[in-house]
């Protein structure tokens, strides 16, 4: 094989010199996952020097300064995931949502970019680099973009199955500048930890109950989903798999002690297949590097419904913000106002009710707002995204119990759900029902 080395060499620049590469008009996209830290703030740094630049972020996690109002006439920013970081740059609609397809960037991947910047490991001896912690779709952008400039991170993992880009693939290097924060660590959408509200462990119990042993669980990103594992959601279960977009907490840990094993999936037998590892402590960051449990997918096939359904038993348990009494399910805002994307929710849903044995669990607290709003309600505020369809609910846990509503009629999908609904607002529930279902 070729040298690699001095190529490798002559692709080394400065992240000024990186961001000088970037023209008026330019695409400019972020791959999926951390963002290139030194490149964006060089990039930043060119405020007033450019116009007309689109740039694209899949899930903002640094604040480069341009979610501020006055940077709009040099960078014109598209998003797909609303974060903290960028909440009131969609609030104020100063900024394009992308909510893709059901593969989640699947659309800017085919739209191809100017200019990449993603983040990867060091080369190895054969040339050879690591996307760490966070594939996603980032080899199908390179290999659609016109330049790519890589950041490289020596933190990153490396990991088995697809995860990983030659040095030849990539145009320009730039050294990392370093963040403080341990990649892969911290909640799945790049939040800080927080202890889990009380409530959270009636939620863990519930659907615990619902799942069997050797099932192969999807856990998705949202801060009812990802304590559970936890607080106790597999206790005594065994043989379980893993196909899931990450990691959240607890997980590696079980992976470690065998209770999550891959013993009996039907597909992928005894790997767990991600596309990104998150939710970790560094101690099992380092025991997931170079583990051939852990296989990094691209999340086209991660997400395929056709490659879900194959798992026996798969069990989906994702977040929710609100759902009416007939079934209807948000998962990415209220009304007018943008909290989330449906991200791989869709085809998880689906993927479950086509495996054989298969559940779909929706889990959503009762209320909020200290307990004034119902987040079972009667009606969804008018221009509210419906993320799951009525007819595709399943199983939905509150703090209160578990609602079983696939296959029912509408009046048993109104007492199912309003029997799990906080016990304060199930009497106005139990009113607008009866009007609107009953004569």
């Amino acid at each position: 094989m070729k040298d690699w080395k001095p190529d490798f060499q002559k692709k080394l620049v400065s992240a000024e010199q990186a961001a000088g590469m970037v023209k008026n008009g330019d695409s400019v996209v972020f791959t999926a996952g951390r963002e290139a830290h030194a490149i964006g703030l060089a990039l930043a740094g060119r405020l007033g020097d450019l116009t007309g630049v689109k740039v694209y972020i899949p899930s903002p996690g640094y604040d480069f300064g341009w979610y501020d109002q006055g940077w709009e006439a040099s960078f014109d920013i598209t998003v797909g995931m609303p974060t903290a970081t960028c909440q009131t740059m969609v609030d104020e609609r100063r900024c394009d949502v992308d909510f893709g397809t059901l593969i989640p960037f699947q659309e800017i991947t085919e739209i191809g970019a100017d200019v990449l910047l993603t983040e990867v490991s060091p080369p190895d001896e054969l040339g050879f680099c690591s996307f760490g912690a966070s594939l996603w779709n980032k080899k199908r952008h390179i290999q659609s973009s016109k330049m790519v400039i890589a950041e490289i991170n020596p933190n990153l993992i490396r990991t088995f199955g697809d995860n990983f880009i030659h040095v030849s693939d990539i145009h320009y290097f730039v050294e990392h500048m370093a963040t403080g924060g341990t990649p892969g660590t911290g909640s799945l959408a790049g939040r800080a930890l927080k202890k889990p509200e009380p409530y959270l462990k009636n939620i863990a119990e519930y659907v615990g109950s619902l799942i069997k042993d050797g099932s192969t669980i999807q856990i998705g990103v949202g801060r009812t989903t990802e304590p559970l594992v936890g607080l106790g959601l597999f206790n005594g279960r065994k043989d379980l798999g893993w196909h899931s977009e990450a990691t959240p907490p607890g997980v590696i840990s079980l992976v470690q002690k065998g209770v999550i094993n891959g013993s009996r999936k039907t597909i992928n037998t005894g790997k767990c297949v991600v596309t990104s590892i998150g939710g970790s402590t560094r101690e099992e960051m380092e025991w997931v590097h170079m583990n051939p449990l852990f296989e990094l997918v691209d999340v086209a096939y991660l997400e395929d419904i056709r490659v879900i359904s194959q798992h026996d038993n798969m069990v989906a348990i994702n977040n929710a913000l609100a759902i009416d009494i007939t079934g209807q399910i948000t998962a990415e805002g209220l009304g007018t106002q943008i909290r989330s994307l449906a991200g791989g929710q869709i085809a998880f849903v689906f993927g479950a009710w086509l495996s054989k044995g298969g559940q779909s669990i929706t889990v959503i607290p009762s209320t909020a707002q200290n307990g004034t709003i119902s987040r079972i309600m009667p009606f969804l505020p008018q221009g509210t995204p419906v993320t799951v369809q009525r007819n595709m609910a399943d199983y939905v846990v509150t703090e209160w119990g578990i609602a079983h509503i696939k296959g029912k009629t509408i009046r048993q999908r109104a007492q199912e759900l309003i029997a799990v609904a906080h016990p304060d607002h199930r009497a106005e529930l139990k009113k607008i029902a009866d009007k609107r279902f009953w004569p």
